[in-house]
């Protein structure tokens, strides 16, 4: 084991220093997955907008040709939402991999 003079470090205390340090950047990569940002945001447009077609008035409706526009695309930005939350349960993102030992260390 050998010690970095300038710093006090040995190279143990450095590999283990970098493993927590990517372990902790999975978990971030996890919890920061860019389909739970994406779903999440849907859902909660999706819902405001719904909530909107549903109150729309007859006034609202004649002025977008009676289609009511707010309560399709408050649905349609649901299933998305929904669609992408379901993929991140169903495929998550895939766990770091085990602890790898470097090669130097494996000819030792």
């Amino acid at each position: 084991m050998s010690e970095h003079p300038e710093h006090g470090y040995s190279e143990q205390d450095v590999l283990r220093e970098v493993t927590e340090l990517e372990g902790k950047s999975a978990t971030a990569a996890r919890l920061f997955d860019i389909r739970r940002i994406i779903g999440g945001l849907f859902v909660i447009y999706g819902v405001i907008v719904t909530i909107a077609g549903l109150t729309d008035d007859d006034a609202a409706i004649d002025k977008a040709q009676g289609v009511n526009i707010n309560l399709w695309t408050g649905l349609g930005m649901l299933a998305l939402g929904l669609f992408f939350l379901i993929w991140l349960k169903l495929r998550p993102t895939a766990p770091p991999p085990p602890d790898v030992i470097p090669e130097e260390k494996r000819a030792e």
